[in-house]
């Protein structure tokens, strides 16, 4: 490829280097893609003749056949996908294979194709949290009255339901699926016709190309076009951000799954055991989801840190701009089935749950609301005596709704019999009835919500 301006070839240490075949042959797909969306521009345009156009055209298809069936060999000597696609194009209808190049550089070349390969990345994990959603919703659906406590700072702080804590994970992916969608939208413009940089004096047509691949538009800067990696930063944050979500979910089921909560019961599916301890079923599955965030952070930070000091337009660096995403994206991937594979088959153990939700006075807040609501007291002296109520319960070692009238009314005599209608745990999830919040009632209108924008039947 260099002959004309080199007299020597590379050294095998420059070649080595040099060479992206290795992880770029990824984009085999995007890249006959975008070679045939070119040639056909090219036809049309007279650019090159119409037999020429159609040799190419069908060469690409032969190559496309080999690579499914074969996969896509590797010379270090051809350096990356696109020469190895115009070496196998010129073997299989010679010199004319020289035309396809006509009027783009391999800048517009690659940054087209890995366009291509993202924007096939982001429909892919927006398919995988789609069908995370509706399991969560399945799930929510049949717990939408089951007991547990919930936390803050990892104490029972108040009852909700188990259906209320499964939706709160679905409005995690919804804003997934959202910053997922405007990295999509922000994509979808195409950089082929930018050349190397500076644009072609050849009659393109950029438009049509870029309707070709389905882009809304062509790029509009041609120093921009071959320079930008936004899309793919915008892809491995939004992964970064998705893959937290996917950690504390596999968190609070590693947690609900250990033998002093016992919330759940994970399928051995997703489940290992131990090489010297026989009784153990461990969490393996969560516990990797939760490892492959900081892998996916990783690579969201390997990226940032090539691009952050480079002028325009392309520089070499770039090329190292595809093993972070291809990393990522598999990783989320399989982090996404994951935890959907684990919501859709483990046990909820709601009487463990429901015991739980006993501990810790979690219904304290209904008693302080009942004094502000029925006895007229200002919330902070309410806080107060409920304080005292809750001491005197722990030093008689019952809870809220155990303790005699008299010994409450000793605390404050505004407290009457009716204050028993407001502490029991159904009582409590019950009464939270506010938007959002975790009445079964609340929840399931949440739920018809959620399957209506998921397209779920009723």
């Amino acid at each position: 490829m260099w002959g004309g301006r080199f007299a020597e070839g590379p050294s095998a240490l420059m070649r080595e280097i040099n060479a992206s075949i290795g992880f770029d042959k990824r984009l085999w797909r995007q890249d006959l893609r975008a070679s045939k969306a070119h040639v056909a521009m090219l036809g049309a345009q007279g650019i090159v003749s119409k037999e020429d156009a159609a040799a190419i055209s069908d060469g690409l298809d032969r190559i496309a056949a080999e690579y499914e069936a074969k996969g896509v060999p590797e010379d270090a000597a051809l350096e990356d996908i696109h020469m190895h696609v115009e070496h196998r194009l010129a073997e299989l209808i010679g010199p004319a294979a020289g035309r396809l190049h006509t009027a783009r550089s391999r800048n517009d070349q690659v940054a087209t194709d890995f366009r291509l390969w993202v924007r096939d990345a982001l429909d892919e994990v927006d398919a995988g949290l789609a069908a995370l959603q509706r399991a969560l919703v399945r799930r929510a659906e049949e717990q939408a009255e089951t007991v547990m406590p919930g936390f803050t700072h990892l104490q029972v702080a108040q009852p909700v339901t188990l259906g209320h804590h499964l939706m709160a994970w679905y409005e995690m992916l919804r804003r997934d699926r959202s910053r997922f969608a405007d990295a999509r939208a922000r994509l979808n413009q195409c950089p082929l016709g930018a050349a190397a940089l500076a644009g072609t004096s050849f009659p393109i047509d950029r438009h049509a190309t870029a309707a070709a691949l389905g882009f809304d538009r062509p790029t509009a800067n041609s120093l921009d076009s071959v320079s930008d990696r936004d899309f793919a930063l915008d892809y491995l944050m939004a992964a970064t951000q998705c893959a937290l979500h996917l950690s504390r979910m596999a968190e609070e089921f590693v947690i609900w799954a250990s033998q002093p909560y016992g919330f759940i019961t994970l399928p051995d599916a997703y489940s290992t055991g131990s090489s010297i301890m026989p009784q153990k079923r461990n969490p393996d599955a969560a516990e990797l989801v939760r490892g492959h965030s900081g892998r996916i952070a990783g690579a969201m930070t390997s990226l940032v840190m090539t691009m952050k000091g480079l002028p325009l337009a392309y520089s070499k660096d770039m090329q190292d701009d595809k093993p972070p995403v291809f990393e990522a994206h598999d990783l989320l991937a399989l982090s996404i089935a994951a935890m959907a594979g684990m919501v859709e088959t483990t046990t909820f153990n709601a009487d463990r749950m429901r015991a739980a939700a006993e501990t810790g006075h979690s219904t304290a807040t209904d008693l302080a609301d009942w004094l502000v609501r029925v006895a007229g007291i200002p919330f902070r002296e309410a806080h107060h005596v409920t304080g005292r109520v809750v001491r005197l319960a722990d030093e008689q070692a019952v809870a809220l709704w155990e303790l005699p009238l008299e010994a409450l009314q000793a605390i404050d005599p505004r407290i009457d019999a009716s204050v028993f209608d407001v502490l029991s745990l159904d009582a409590s999830v019950k009464s939270r009835t506010s938007h959002g919040g975790t009445a079964p009632q609340a929840v399931r209108e949440r739920i018809r919500e959620a399957k209506a924008a998921l397209e779920m039947d009723e």
